[in-house]
Formats: structure tokens, C-alpha cells, sequence
């Protein structure tokens, strides 16, 4: 069948005196995708769709690019310690140029030292003191993607503020011009301390806007010589924000584009009757599988096709953080295992680059109705030409309802079946005689997919383009011969988190953030410290701040790590509370169960310590609603205490400075069985941790046990020595009252064997049945024993012949008259 569509086409390519000797190695690949096309082309046996492409036309936008969100919160977080060379080839993926996903915007968290989904990124300004640029990992992400791509475009948005800028009120609409200072204080010290010129900033992400704020910003930005910074409003929905900029001339003019969340590819009239710029400034949000890419897909099209918005944003850039926080492995990559190197390209990477490699800010898309379409039979078709109309690019995707739903918002039913599309070029494009062309089919139900593969060049017969399409496909068309896919090989296989795992800080620069902990409340930064500690974690947030979510409702902090699935586990580490500006409480903490905006509903085992108080509490949550035990402890602020807690077989075994202090069996289900180990602090203030210690429950057993031998610490190795002394001088004591009492035995048995003697020197023998000595006689009857018995003594007979010969002498001994008086076991009365 394939060589006889191939004999035909050789046929028409003589006719056509045109050598189109490039599409011999297709056949191939396009196999009856290609067998359509020539059918369609040369037999013309099948009816096709027309759709013109007409850049002539007035209407089309201008194209402002496609890009990543790292940040709401903390998506980046696992990223920044993976192993140079792999983190190198993940940024390549994301950033470089003709590589990969080729993105052209990314945008970045302002950090607010509050929960934004997935964790917590620090602020610039913790205290309106404070100015500090160091924190975080935004501006490291930052600087490696303007170094991949000069061009790229940076937006910023604060999801939370400190409270400061709320001025305690928790509102940071309170006091506009402080707010905007703190904003505009980011954005310069981008550019001072990195060189970094952030193109647009937002508002407040998804929370309520303010008009008189949005004006203050402009103003002041102004004033600070930031008159190219675009102003994007108001990153939530529509409405209002149409509305009043269409009421509020003053307000227009601050607005330079309206940004929403998850529009489901449909903007409002009042919207587009604007005429501002329109963006999905931020969407997708969906597991990263082929349905993922599916949805990317198709509202990286229809974005525009349906609303007429000219970027669109994936929140998020990269899946790497914890898959047991929420919304796992929703971003354009996976790369949540550092420790190991391990890192998926996902199928989103590819469904980007249809048009990032092709297309670039600054192009234009042509008119609907004239290279912008939805197909008769289900996809949609976009155009673009260069800023000089010199290039063209169309990009087709067929993606069928059930392989492509969003996260969000509800997808309406549609069907999409095969189709053949003939695409007429206008003007001086109808005379391309072929286009390059990058193909892509999504495969479901055990088929393999075909992912952004250069298929070549396709001719273009008398300024039309026939192409029969099926479903799930993605096609780029387009005059530009550039675009490639980069293959890593040899990606690390993935690995569980690491135990043993320890970690003493010395390894970090003062106020970065430590790895792998991944604060879900509060802000934990390194700090260096001239004492032996050296460098330590200190928690930094002292006042509840102007959040964006519940997960601060505690008033407490949680940093987490590890392995969601432990369960018998064993966690130490020093901690310490100050005396200024303090915490009134220190945690560690096991079965963690959960992070995010839910953070304070995070149930567990957590093991409290409060030095003001006095006080060792143990807990079943976060919140410390459910006591499992406490008890009075002598421990004081402004000291360092190695906390141990040990979960094995439905015990946890706490340990403070080696000696233990708590046994006690666990809840069961639906109690948590498994989750995170943690560390925090009871309510915001300051608190020191240092020497974190993981390992799994039998280690911990050792670990404790150990504790309990050779760890014990001056006051109760002294208390247990001075014990120990106490107890010897009384054994001491009943050594001699029992030595005393030896000698006290030994004289009256002297005594006695003298009376013995004198008995027999005098003649005397014992007779039997008297039981008497007879004093006519000089032997002895029987042989006796001395035997101590109570404060007397008794003499019993040696080696009695028979029961009888057996006798006893017993009682005080009376001497003096040559008598023995005795009383006989077996014949007692008788003396």
C-alpha cells in the first residue's frame, strides 16, 4: 500500500518539476497519516475543511509568551540541592532555548513568610527593619534562567505579607503606600543585587484587590524610576476588575493587562471591550500524565482561540517538592528527588515547546477567522507571524475531551474525531513551496506516545497545506527551520529518601534556606553563631502575618522532611529557646501527616518542650488539642536541649539529653500511622534547632539505649553516684555488725569447747538416758556441733546413729556446777 501512495506521489512531484526527495524517509513515520495526505493531495478522492491563513487581515494580538510559576509556594523548593549536573539539565529543559519547554515568562513568589500551598518562602523584609536578599532560592531559580535565556520575561506577585505591612491588622490593603514600598523594595533589589529587571508585578494573588493600592503602586513605581514595570490586575477572576477599569479612568491607566486564574479558556465581554491586554496569568494545575499534557495542550491554543489571551502561565513550573503535599506532580516537570538525581521529562515539556521553539514575544496572531479557528471536528488551529511578517508558524491540537481535562474549572462535553484540514495561505505566503513540521500524538490505553518528533519538511501544493488529523495530535507548522529536542541519557533510576540522615548546617551560607526542609509554616533560615554550634536554623517569623490560606489559624510553625510513608522512625535534634522575641515552645515531631493550606490540622506525634513553663507536653496534633502526656521538666531558656523521639511498635520513647522521659503506647487508626518528620515551634517567635538526626527505629532503639548508659549528664551521673555511696556505707555497716557477731560466736564457742574440756578432764561421762554427764567417767558419748541460733546458741549432736541418738542443747549454758543443761529434740522436758 505504502509504495503505491509513494509511486503516486513521485508521479505528481515530476508533474510538479519540484524535488521533494526530503519526504522518502517519512513514509515511515506518518505511515497512514501519510498515506491520507498524499490521497488527499494527489487523488483528491477525500473532501477536506478549508481554513485561510491571512496575516493581511487587522484583529490578531500581539503574542506575549508562555511560561512558568514557581512559587504559591515553595513548587521550587527540592530543586535548588539536586546534584549539579542533573539540576543543570532540569534548567535546560525548562529555560534553554531550542532544548526544551523554551519558556518565555517565568514568574516568581514575592515571599511572605506564609503558607502559599505547598510551603512557605521567606520575605525580603521579615521586620521593617530588615532588608535582606539573600533568602530564599527565587533569585538563584531567577538568575539561572536569565542566564539560559537573556530574553526571558520576569513577573513577580506576593501571595502573603509580612505583618509588619499589615500593621498588625493583617491587611496589607491598611497601609498602601507601606505596602508598595515593600513591593518596589523587591523589585529594586532584583536589580541591585542581581541585575535582574522585573518586567510585570501583580497585586495580591487570588485575594481581594485594592483600587486605591493599584494607584499608589503606579505612582510610586513612577516615582522610583520603575515606568517599564507592567502592573498585571488582579491575578482572580474577570470581575471585577473589568468593570472598574472601565468605570475608573485613573485605575486604566495603572492597569497595563488583566490577569485571571483558570478561565477555562473564556474571558467576559467586559474583559475584551477593555482593550487591555489579557492573560491567563496563571493555569493547568494538573497532574503532569499524558491527560496533564492533553489539557496544556489545548488551552495553550484556545487561551486564545476562545478568550483572546495572549500568554499563558502553567502554575507550575516544576513538580519539586514532597509528592505528599498537595497537588503532586502538577507541574510542566518532576524533580522531587534531589538525594537521588532522579528527574522526569514530562510530556507537558513537549506540548510547550510546539510553541515556544517556533514562536516568541513580540509576534502576532493573526485574525480569528483567518488562522485562528476551532476545527469543524473538534481542536483549534492558531497563526503567528514575525514582528516583520517575514515567519509563520500554525499550530494545530486535536485533543479529545477525556484526554485533556484540567484540574479546574469543569470541562463541557465535545467530541473530536479524525478529520482532513486543507490550510489556504494568503498573501505571500502562498507561494512557500513546503513547511517544517513537528509532530505529536498523546498515546492512552497502553499506546506509546510520539512526542514533538521532526518529521521534516511537508510541501505546500499551489499555497495550500493538506494534512489529515487525527485525535490527541498536536502539529507545528512553520517557515522556521530551527527547534530541536534535547535527550538526556542516562537519568538516575529514583530513590527513597536517605537514612540515616543527619544534617549540622556547617554546609550553608548565613540566611539560605536549609535543604530538604520544607517549612510549611513560619521561615527557617541559617544563621552563623560564634559559639560551638556554629551554624544553626532559626525560625524567623514573630508575629502572625497577613496570610493567604488557614494554615497559620495555630499561630505555630512546622518544618517538614522525608518520607510521608515512615512510621516506625527515630528523630533527635538540639533545640533552644531565647529570651527575646521567643517562642514559647520548641517541637520535634513524627507521622506528620499533612502540609499545605491544611497545615494546621497537621495530626501527628509531636513532642513539646516549654522552658518558661517548665513543662514537657506530648501530643496527637499540631494544634495540641489532643494531650497524649506531660509532665514537669527542670529546663530553662536560653539553653540547648538534644530532644530524641523514638515511634516503634505503638510506642513513642522521648529522650531529653539522653535520659528518658516518656514511654507511652500510641493511638491507633484513624490516628495517623505514617506521615513526616518535623520540627517547629509551639506559637511564632524565635527558635533555634541544630544537629537534625533521622535514622530508622531500630538504629533509634540503639540510639536511646545508648543514652541510657553512656550519655547520662553531670546531674544525674552525681545523683546516681551519691546513691551508689549511700548504698555502700550500708552494706558496709551490716558487715560489721555481722563481723561483730562472728566474734561474738567465736568466744562462746571457745567458751563452750573449754566447759568441753573440763568435763572430760574431770572425768565426767554422758549418759544417755539421763542425758547427763556422769561424773565417773572420763569419755565423752557423743560428738556435737555449735550452731548459732538467735541471740543463743545450740549444740547438736554430729552423727547420730538413729533419731534418737540425735539430741540438742539449746538456751543459755550453765557451767558452773560441771552441768550442761539441754533440752532433746525427740524427748523434749527432760534436762
Amino acid at each position: 500500500m505504502i509504495k503505491t501512495w509513494r509511486m503516486i506521489l513521485d508521479l505528481e512531484l515530476q508533474l510538479l518539476k519540484f524535488d521533494f526527495s526530503c519526504l522518502n524517509f517519512k513514509m515511515s513515520f506518518f505511515k497512514c497519516t501519510v498515506i491520507v495526505f498524499v490521497f488527499n493531495n494527489f487523488c483528491l478522492v477525500f473532501s477536506s475543511e478549508l481554513y485561510t491563513v491571512d496575516y493581511i487581515k487587522d484583529g490578531g494580538r500581539r503574542y506575549d509568551g508562555i511560561g512558568g510559576l514557581s512559587g504559591g509556594g515553595a513548587t521550587s523548593k527540592l530543586l535548588v540541592n539536586y546534584p549539579p549536573k542533573q539540576r543543570d539539565q532540569i534548567l535546560d529543559y525548562l529555560f534553554k532555548p531550542g532544548f526544551g519547554a523554551s519558556l518565555q515568562i517565568l514568574k516568581v513568589e514575592i515571599g511572605g513568610d506564609a503558607q502559599s500551598t505547598d510551603g512557605t518562602e521567606a520575605s525580603h523584609m521579615h521586620y521593617s527593619w530588615d532588608e535582606n536578599y539573600q533568602r530564599g532560592y527565587e533569585w538563584w531559580l531567577l538568575t539561572e534562567a536569565k542566564k539560559r535565556n537573556p530574553d526571558i520575561l520576569l513577573y513577580c506577585l506576593p501571595w502573603a505579607f509580612p505583618a509588619w505591612v499589615g500593621d498588625g491588622k493583617r491587611n496589607p490593603y491598611n497601609n498602601p503606600q507601606r505596602t508598595a514600598t515593600y513591593i518596589i523594595k523587591y523589585i529594586q533589589g532584583a536589580k541591585k543585587y542581581y541585575n535582574l529587571t522585573m518586567n510585570y508585578v501583580g497585586i495580591w494573588n487570588e485575594r481581594q484587590y485594592d483600587i486605591k493600592y493599584i494607584k499608589v503602586l503606579r505612582s510610586m513605581s513612577d516615582e522610583a524610576g520603575l515606568n517599564d514595570v507592567k502592573i498585571v490586575a488582579a491575578d482572580g477572576l474577570w470581575e471585577p476588575i473589568s468593570l472598574d477599569i472601565t468605570l475608573d479612568a485613573a485605575l486604566a491607566e495603572a492597569v497595563d493587562i488583566i490577569g485571571v486564574h483558570y478561565p477555562g479558556t473564556k474571558s467576559t465581554d467586559a474583559a475584551v471591550k477593555t482593550n487591555k491586554t489579557l492573560w491567563s496569568s496563571e493555569d493547568y494545575s494538573t497532574f503532569n500524565d499524558n491527560i496533564g499534557a492533553g489539557c496544556w495542550a489545548r488551552i495553550l491554543n484556545q487561551n486564545y482561540v476562545n478568550g483572546y489571551m495572549t500568554s499563558t502561565i502553567s502554575w507550575n513550573l516544576i513538580a519539586s517538592y514532597y509528592e505528599a503535599l498537595p497537588f503532586k506532580r502538577d507541574g510542566l516537570m518532576t524533580a522531587d528527588s534531589p538525594w537521588s538525581g532522579y528527574y522526569s521529562v514530562d510530556s507537558t515539556i513537549w506540548m510547550t515547546a510546539h510553541t515556544t521553539q517556533f514562536v516568541y514575544p513580540g509576534w502576532k496572531y493573526l485574525a480569528h477567522g483567518y488562522g485562528v479557528t476551532t476545527l469543524k471536528h473538534g481542536g483549534s488551529m492558531v497563526s503567528l507571524v514575525s514582528s516583520d511578517s517575514t515567519q509563520l508558524t500554525i499550530v494545530i491540537e486535536t485533543m479529545s475531551h477525556n484526554h485533556s481535562k484540567c484540574i479546574r474549572p469543569a470541562l463541557p462535553d465535545y467530541t473530536v474525531t479524525p478529520q482532513n484540514i486543507s490550510i489556504k495561505l494568503a498573501g505571500h505566503f502562498s507561494t512557500l513551496f513546503e513547511v517544517q513540521v513537528r509532530y505529536s500524538k498523546l498515546g492512552f490505553d497502553g499506546d506509546d506516545s510520539i512526542l514533538f518528533k521532526d518529521v521534516g519538511s511537508m510541501p505546500v501544493i499551489k499555497g495550500t497545506i493538506n494534512l489529515s488529523l487525527g485525535v490527541d495530535e498536536v502539529y507545528t507548522l512553520t517557515t522556521l527551520k530551527t527547534g530541536n529536542k534535547g535527550n538526556v541519557t542516562q537519568i538516575p533510576n529514583k530513590k527513597p529518601f536517605p537514612l540515616p540522615y543527619s544534617d549540622n548546617f556547617e554546609a550553608y551560607t548565613q540566611f539560605s534556606e536549609p535543604y530538604n526542609l520544607a517549612q510549611q509554616t513560619g521561615a527557617y533560615e541559617i544563621l552563623t553563631t560564634t559559639t560551638s554550634h556554629g551554624n544553626i536554623i532559626r525560625q524567623m517569623v514573630t508575629d502572625f502575618p497577613c496570610a493567604w490560606c488557614q494554615a497559620e489559624n495555630v499561630n505555630s510553625s512546622i518544618n517538614v522532611i522525608g518520607n510521608h510513608s515512615w512510621s516506625d522512625i527515630y528523630v533527635e535534634a538540639d533545640t533552644r529557646i531565647g529570651s527575646v522575641n521567643a517562642s514559647s515552645g520548641v517541637f520535634i515531631a513524627a507521622r506528620i501527616d499533612k502540609g499545605g493550606c491544611n497545615a494546621f490540622a497537621a495530626q501527628g506525634i509531636y513532642y513539646f518542650l516549654f522552658p518558661t513553663q517548665g513543662k514537657l507536653v506530648v501530643t496527637g496534633d499540631l494544634a495540641r488539642t489532643q494531650t497524649l502526656y506531660q509532665t514537669g521538666v527542670k529546663i530553662t531558656v536560653d539553653t540547648w536541649y538534644k530532644q530524641g523521639l523514638l515511634i516503634k511498635d505503638g510506642y513513642a520513647v522521648g529522650t531529653l539529653n539522653g535520659a528518658v522521659q516518656f514511654n507511652i503506647s500510641l493511638p491507633g487508626s484513624p490516628s495517623p500511622q505514617n506521615g513526616f518528620v518535623g520540627l517547629g515551634t509551639a506559637d511564632y517567635g524565635l527558635a533555634d534547632f541544630d544537629n537534625l538526626k533521622i535514622t530508622d527505629s531500630t538504629d533509634g532503639d540503639r540510639i536511646i539505649s545508648g543514652h541510657m548508659f553512656d550519655k547520662l549528664n553531670d546531674k544525674e551521673l552525681n545523683k546516681n553516684l551519691m546513691e551508689l555511696g549511700k548504698s555502700a556505707k550500708e552494706m558496709e555497716r551490716k558487715f560489721l555488725e555481722l563481723d561483730e557477731s562472728l566474734k561474738n560466736l567465736d568466744k562462746t564457742t571457745k567458751n563452750l569447747e573449754k566447759t568441753f574440756d573440763e568435763l572430760v578432764k574431770n572425768g565426767k561421762k554422758f549418759d544417755k538416758n539421763s542425758k547427763r554427764f556422769d561424773a565417773n567417767t572420763k569419755e565423752i558419748d557423743v560428738a556435737v556441733n555449735v550452731v548459732p541460733d538467735g541471740d543463743g546458741l545450740k549444740l547438736e549432736n554430729e552423727n547420730p546413729s538413729n533419731e534418737a541418738d540425735k539430741v540438742l542443747i539449746e538456751g543459755t549454758l550453765n557451767v558452773g556446777d560441771n552441768t550442761l543443761y539441754f533440752k532433746s529434740q525427740n524427748d523434749e522436758g527432760n534436762e
